[in-house]
């Protein structure tokens, strides 16, 4: 029983789909609702120069991306090695 109900609760909480920051494409990203052209150059423009490797990581490093737009990306199904944005010092993980 309590194996359903944190299933369940894991299920509310986490994105049907999962597209990590690193992986994702130029179109990919451009698809997020909030994400640009411009936005999305920064992105990739860092990420050329190394992973990002947390939520903290991506918000130091590109700008324009703070916490709003960090939990908004987030909900949207974007993670940063996995991990979606709950707040700077808490990322859940998720499973491959």
């Amino acid at each position: 029983m309590n194996k359903w109900i944190c299933g369940g609760v894991w299920l509310l909480c986490s994105p049907l789909w999962a597209l990590d920051i690193n992986h994702a494409s130029e179109a990919e990203l451009d698809g997020l609702r909030g994400v640009g052209p411009a936005f999305t150059r920064r992105i990739l423009s860092q990420r050329s120069l190394r992973p990002f490797t947390d939520w903290h990581d991506l918000m130091r490093r590109v700008a324009g991306m703070g916490r709003v737009t960090a939990q908004r990306l987030s909900e949207q199904g974007l993670t940063v090695n996995l991990q979606v944005y709950t707040t700077e010092k808490n990322t859940t993980q998720l499973t491959p």
